[in-house]
């Protein structure tokens, strides 16, 4: 397959303590790998996609995005459009840091073509979603939905004020939802009104990353020539796929043939490739596939019109003739998981920083890079963080499962020594007698006769209690609050470290 070396991966582990953070690997190696990345991926002229150097095609989607020193080291990460938790947050964090200490740039790529998820603004004793846009359980694709109305915000933010008004910290959500007004009476989506509040949050508490949704990039000609490869030698690349998530599963001891995902399918006739083919007139949405025929790879728009791949053709002319037909009939193809971290990781990033459930798929990728493109994976990263909700950093949590094995023994005890007795006699007796079995009906109505006694009495009303306080700390205790619950102290510490690792 060629010099490629198998990586080397931790056994990430979400931290369990409030204010406990993961960074993988060691700053100084993460540094380290980041340059030896970018002078890798910025040389890899010898890697052809199709029939373009993957080193030209990178310079070209940097620019693009408006990242035009080729020489300034680039860190990016990703996630879905939605309220995100600090474990995700402190991924932004780290890419800024890590941009501070080498005269870099930051970006966070923002997810619309995913489906809609986690858009629910939650704190304990309560939660609202985000947007009224009826269409959140039902859109395909979180690019579909449109902003909050000026009256859902409203409602929205006087319900977490009343809740929060009896905080005894200042949460940063009253800011990211007055900001989520401004923008919603301009932005055409929710998911452009949700990353610009963020992003303006996150300048607020000193961080500079650029944030951009994923979406228009998908029409930029880099992005398209890797699509054209990809679908142009369909049945080689799904191979190479589907190889890439057997080696992976056959490591990991994984039996479940649709972990971490499916295989693509490829059958006498057709190929399966790893991108959603997005109808923008209609919000439809299917995996993608090409017919294989006498004449090579071909797509089908919903109307069945042709489009007939070539694997000769010149990358430039190659994309231009797909972006062409996909605007012909408004449609898109957009990546699936790991098309769109190759995607990210071989034409953007230098470093591309992952939380553990990325680091875990990419994984696959490293496998599909090397077998695919006969090319080293650049080194990823991971990192993550855990914040409890403020008031609980210093409470204990319920142990239920303690409280009711005290309620099991207390039973047992209210007899005394009588209950002893009792199970002696019934010791002394033939196993399955009748003798045996009244003796053992008598012991426990004994018990249950004991039932109404203020001792059980009490332990009832703890454990009915215990209960009611173990409702409150799930969500106290639950890692994945937005971010922008947190107080600005909370959140500039975990920033202050990634900026003292880096740093050091």
């Amino acid at each position: 397959m060629n010099d490629v070396s198998p990586a080397t991966y931790a056994d990430w582990k979400a931290p369990s303590g409030d204010g406990e953070m993961l960074i993988w690997p060691e700053p100084a190696d993460l540094l380290r790998q980041s340059r030896e990345n970018h002078s890798a991926l910025s040389g890899a002229s010898h890697v052809m996609i199709q029939n373009a150097p993957l080193s030209e095609l990178r310079r070209q989607q940097r620019a693009w995005i408006g990242h035009t020193d080729d020489d300034a080291l680039l860190f990016a990460t990703g996630h879905q459009t939605e309220l995100i938790h600090p474990g995700v947050w402190v991924k932004d964090a780290l890419i800024h840091a890590a941009a501070q200490a080498t005269g870099g740039q930051a970006y966070h790529f923002a997810v619309d073509t995913d489906s809609p998820k986690h858009l629910q603004l939650k704190w304990p004793g309560g939660s609202e979603p985000l947007t009224d846009d009826t269409s959140a359980a039902t859109a395909k694709w979180s690019g579909l939905l449109g902003p909050p109305s000026p009256e859902h915000l409203t409602h929205l933010s006087r319900s977490f004020n009343a809740a929060a008004s009896e905080w005894p910290f200042n949460s940063q959500v009253p800011e990211f939802l007055a900001s989520m007004r401004r923008l919603s009476l301009e932005a055409q989506s929710l998911d452009a009104a949700m990353v610009n509040a963020m992003h303006a949050l996150d300048w607020s508490l000193g961080l500079r990353h650029h944030a951009m949704v994923v979406s228009p990039i998908f029409q930029s000609l880099p992005y398209l020539s890797l699509v054209y490869h990809v679908l142009a030698r369909s049945r080689d690349f799904a191979s190479d796929y589907n190889a890439s998530l057997h080696e992976y599963r056959r490591e990991a001891g994984i039996t479940n043939p649709g972990r971490p995902m499916p295989d693509l399918a490829i059958a006498a006739g057709s190929c399966e490739v790893p991108f959603w083919l997005d109808n923008l007139t209609t919000g439809a949405r299917e995996r993608a596939e090409v017919a294989c025929e006498m004449e090579g790879c071909v797509m089908r728009s919903a109307t069945g019109v042709r489009f007939v791949f070539n694997s000769k053709l010149p990358a430039d002319e190659a994309a231009n003739e797909l972006l062409r037909w996909l605007r012909l009939h408004n449609l898109r193809l957009s990546p699936r998981a790991l098309m769109l971290t190759t995607f990210l990781r071989l034409f953007i990033a230098d470093q591309f920083v992952h939380g553990i459930g990325g680091g875990r798929y990419d994984q696959v990728t490293d496998k599909l890079i090397a077998r695919h493109f006969r090319f080293t994976p650049p080194k990823f990263s991971v990192t993550t963080a855990t914040l409890f909700f403020p008031t609980a950093v210093n409470e204990s949590r319920v142990c239920l499962p303690c409280i009711a094995m005290e309620g099991h023994k207390l039973k047992h005890r209210v007899l005394g020594e009588k209950k002893m007795e009792m199970v002696a006699a019934i010791e002394s007796l033939p196993r399955k007698s009748i003798e045996r079995s009244q003796q053992f009906q008598a012991m426990q109505r004994a018990l249950t006769s004991q039932a109404q006694s203020e001792p059980i009495l009490a332990w009832e009303r703890k454990f009915q209690l215990a209960k009611e306080r173990l409702d409150i700390q799930e969500r106290l205790f639950d890692r994945e609050l937005f971010y922008a619950v947190q107080p600005t102290d909370r959140l500039g510490e975990l920033l202050e470290r990634c900026t003292k690792a880096m740093s050091s």
